[in-house]
């Protein structure tokens, strides 16, 4: 899920967030460009990093980044994979990518993601030519042999990233953590205009998940609370969900890496686990039987699940009208569907 929302504003609603059991929303964005949009310039700079011509090209599902993602087929017979993006058009999405490029060249080559075979950087474009994983996404809903198979490849990931190999100057802040700040939104607003920006961003959430505006305050405590959980000396990737994972036979590739982050073992997979109600699936059993849960202080796991729901549906209920509407809709469902878990490990025990 590489670009956070700007701007719109969230529409999904419900009456109790118990009964909303839902679906995965598309899993790609809607302002992919094509090659043929690429200025030929860039295009050009591209095509000297492949060492052919670019005789075809087609947009990829999954993620939902702005600008070009997509396979090409060479006049020599190579393939590649590409993606980029313009500073001027999708300046977060640029900066991803930049830090995406420094982390794909230090990754160890025992990790199962594509390899960058080069990069290109005018100061306004940026792109990064991987090589071509001829795989495609799990099937959704979840299938549950792929399932047991990328939680397989979770656990082995987790062993081959901890301790991480990188630097952590190169990494960015985890994407985790909302509901302090949607607390404190209307108290700690510096203008009136923001302020009133404040109080719309809460009464989206009234509107999104009417549970977590009752208990809003309950859930900056526990995020708070909990926050000592999330260290750890793991790389993480940090945006693990089914659209940032690839599947080639029996091989599984996690793909896309410019959110990853040093903390506990268990946070990429709790993130995985989140969503698979989006599926019809439990993750409470799943997640009982898993290596890397199986005898965790149940606190750890909340912990996960707190800071994930509160960095969606924070982000969600900020946007405004010129966000993609499909990401706005895949940060609520994935939101929605981690406090869903969060509330059932506990019955009515956790906040009421």
């Amino acid at each position: 899920m590489e670009n956070s929302p700007d701007a719109r504003g969230a529409t999904t609603s419900a009456t109790d967030d118990n009964t909303i059991h839902g679906a995965l929303p598309p899993a790609t964005g809607g302002r992919r460009i094509a090659w043929s949009a690429v200025p030929w310039q860039v295009a050009a700079g591209i095509e000297r990093l492949l060492g052919s011509r670019v005789t075809g090209a087609v947009s990829q599902p999954g993620g939902f980044s702005e600008g070009l993602a997509a396979r090409v087929r060479l006049a020599d017979g190579g393939r590649a994979f590409v993606k980029a993006a313009s500073s001027r058009t999708a300046p977060a999405v640029a900066g991803f990518h930049r830090r995406e490029i420094a982390i794909s060249r230090t990754l160890p080559r025992t990790v199962p993601a594509p390899r960058l075979l080069d990069a290109y950087d005018d100061g306004d474009w940026v792109a990064l030519v991987f090589e071509d994983i001829p795989g495609r996404l799990p099937a959704q809903p979840w299938q549950p042999d792929e399932l047991e198979h990328v939680l397989a490849a979770v656990t082995d990931l987790t062993q081959a990233l901890t301790p991480s190999p990188m630097d952590e100057r190169l990494l960015g802040r985890p994407r985790l953590g909302g509901w302090t700040t949607l607390a404190n939104a209307t108290a700690t607003a510096a203008t009136s205009a923001a302020s009133e920006r404040a109080a719309a961003g809460r009464e989206k959430l009234a509107v999104i998940s009417p549970w977590a505006a009752r208990h809003l305050d309950e859930l900056a405590a526990l995020e708070e609370r909990g926050a000592p959980a999330l260290t750890g000396r793991t790389l993480l990737h940090g945006d693990l969900y089914p659209f940032n994972i690839m599947l080639y036979g029996r091989r599984v590739f996690v793909v896309d890496w410019p959110h990853a982050w040093v903390g506990a073992a268990h946070g990429d997979l709790v993130t995985l686990l989140s969503g698979v109600s989006l599926s019809g699936l439990d993750p409470q059993p799943i997640a009982e039987r898993h290596p890397l849960i199986r005898g965790l202080d149940a606190a750890q796991i909340d912990a996960v699940l707190v800071a994930h729901s509160g960095f969606l549906l924070r982000t969600a209920t900020s946007a405004g009208p010129k966000t993609d509407h499909r990401l706005v809709d895949m940060m609520v469902a994935l939101g929605l569907a981690s406090l869903r878990w969060l509330r059932t490990r506990h019955g009515r025990s956790l906040l009421g």
